[in-house]
Order: C-alpha cells, then sequence, then structure tokens
C-alpha cells in the first residue's frame, strides 16, 4: 500500500473511530464501572467484532447481507433489541449504598465484557454495509489482495483501540467523581442506561 494511501486510511479511521456510537458509549460505560484498566476487555471485543465484519467484507458475503433485505432487517432489529436491553440493564442498575463504586458490573469476568463488546458490535448490519463503501477506497485488485486488507485491518484496529481506550475511557475518568454517592452512581446509570436505548431505537428506526 502506497504511504500516500495509508495516511487517508488513518485519517479515515480516526475520523470513524471518534464519531460517537454503540462502542463509545459501551467503552465509557465500561471505563465508569469497571475501571479505565479493564475496560480494554471489552475494547477488544469490538476489535473482534470489526475483524469479522472487514473479513465478511471480504469474502463478499457482506454483498449478501447488504443486498437482502431480509437478512439486513433480521441482524439490525437483534442489534437494535439488544442495545435497549444493554441500557434497560444499566438504567435500572443499583448504585451502591456504601457510597463505593457501583457494582453491578465492576466485578464482571473479562469473558463477559469482551462479550459484550463482541456483540455491541457484531449486530450492526451498518457495520458492513459501510465497510463496503470504505474498504474498495484502499483496496488496489491490481496488488496482493491478502496484504492489502492484513494492513488495513491491522491500521483500523489499531487506531480504534488508541481512540476508544485513550479517548472514550480516558474521558470516563472525569464522571467518576459522580460515582462516590449513590445519586451519582444512579444518574450515570440512568444517563449511559438512556444513550443505550438510544442508540438501540436510532439503529431499528433508520434505514
Amino acid at each position: 500500500m502506497q504511504l500516500s494511501l495509508w495516511v487517508a486510511l488513518v485519517g479515515a479511521g480516526a475520523l470513524i473511530s471518534f464519531t460517537p456510537g454503540a462502542g463509545a458509549i459501551n467503552t465509557m460505560s465500561n471505563a465508569l464501572n469497571a475501571g479505565f484498566r479493564r475496560s480494554i476487555w471489552g475494547i477488544l471485543g469490538q476489535q473482534a467484532a470489526l475483524l469479522i465484519h472487514i473479513a465478511i467484507v471480504a469474502l463478499g458475503v457482506g454483498l449478501l447481507v447488504a443486498s437482502s433485505p431480509l437478512a439486513f432487517n433480521l441482524i439490525r432489529y437483534v442489534g437494535a433489541a439488544y442495545l435497549v436491553y444493554l441500557g434497560i440493564r444499566q438504567f435500572l442498575a443499583k448504585p451502591d449504598l456504601d457510597g463505593e463504586r457501583t457494582r453491578t458490573l465492576s466485578d464482571e469476568p473479562r469473558w463477559s465484557m469482551f462479550r459484550r463488546g463482541l456483540w455491541v458490535n457484531m449486530l450492526n448490519p451498518k457495520a458492513i454495509v459501510f465497510f463496503l463503501a470504505f474498504l474498495p477506497q484502499f483496496i488496489r485488485a491490481d496488488r496482493p489482495l491478502a496484504a492489502q486488507y492484513l494492513i488495513v485491518a491491522a491500521t483500523t484496529v489499531v487506531i480504534d483501540v488508541l481512540v476508544m481506550w485513550f479517548f472514550f475511557a480516558g474521558t470516563a475518568r472525569s464522571f467518576q467523581r459522580f460515582t462516590r454517592d449513590a445519586h451519582g452512581q444512579r444518574v450515570l446509570n440512568r444517563v449511559f442506561g438512556v444513550l443505550f436505548v438510544a442508540v438501540g431505537v436510532l439503529l431499528a428506526v433508520i434505514h
């Protein structure tokens, strides 16, 4: 891949990663509930889903999903329902009345956080459609495809990990002062719960 094309890929990847969405909300929620360091497990789950999306597009399956209203809508509604479920669970989470950080999710196993991050990104058919439009801009058919897709995948994942962890999870640190009392914990749980539900509803209604 030419350097100029790779630089364009970095710029586009950064812009995409900084765009708020379900992944960003999930990352901030994990950082608040489980801590900055442990939030990486949810981020890694999201990256696994991203790699699967890229593989789907590279293998041509993405075109089938994008061109099939039934498959597209099935994934879309399941994804929307999952986000709404996460939002309701977050909204109803009980604060720690002892004044410490909420324990509802803080002791959640790493695999559980990874799995949730995976499904948050996987159950988004619009990501497949987006990659169908995004990836061809950086792939040259007259050059080895495997190497190009590897570069695109590695670059996209590294950028997204950095943005999710150091920007969104890092930003969540500024809200941690609100987790020192039950009222603050309740407010944050409801805010992030509403955000999850809102993103789920948008996924369901926007075509």
